[in-house]
């Protein structure tokens, strides 16, 4: 019997096997630290989700905080305000769909998919013009929403682009009421 028909194999295969396999492990090694890099810093990963107290928000005010370098608008509506907004007809709006990262994005932008949680009092909402990306001013434009004077965006009191070059609406971002006062973004 010659060495070729050892069924157990040869010094040269296990030399093989054993250089691929180093050779496995040296490239992960090297392969590995350019992977990691990519996730997120932890200082990221903190501020991905945030609670915000709203215990002293009134009707008729807003709060404005910073969540992952951008400002979010946390409204708490009037009754007025409401009314106001229930009027709309959606399909009058520049842009009649939701834009709320809790339902579907093919969802009609009524009052009722862009307010939090279905409390229709509260609104939440990114405070970033859907335009050139300016911060809009609240309580402002012709619909009592909110104003972009950088260009002239006019929102209404549920955040909904009505006049002006904005293509969309002010986005919705993934937010929940945890307790009574508190709400959690992210």
């Amino acid at each position: 019997m010659s060495h070729t028909d050892d069924p157990h194999g040869t010094r040269r295969d296990f030399l093989y096997y054993a250089t691929a396999g180093a050779g496995v492990v040296v490239a992960g090694a090297a392969v590995w630290p350019l992977v990691d890099q990519m996730n997120p810093s932890s200082d990221v990963q903190a501020l991905s989700s945030i609670r915000v107290d709203v215990g002293g928000v009134e009707p008729g005010t807003q709060l404005t905080v910073k969540w992952l370098g951008k400002p979010v608008f946390i409204r708490r509506r009037t009754e007025e305000e409401i009314l106001e907004a229930r009027a709309v007809d959606v399909s009058s709006l520049p842009d009649p769909f939701a834009e709320n990262a809790n339902i579907d994005g093919t969802a009609p932008a009524t009052d009722e998919n862009r307010t939090l949680d279905g409390r229709e009092d509260w609104l939440v909402m990114m405070g970033v013009c859907t335009h050139l990306g300016c911060v809009p001013l609240g309580d402002a434009g012709d619909f009592g929403g909110w104003f972009c004077p950088c260009h002239g965006s006019h929102y209404d009191t549920a955040g909904r682009i009505r006049r002006g070059p904005a293509p969309k609406n002010l986005p919705v971002p993934v937010a929940e009421f945890v307790d009574e006062t508190t709400i959690v973004l992210g």
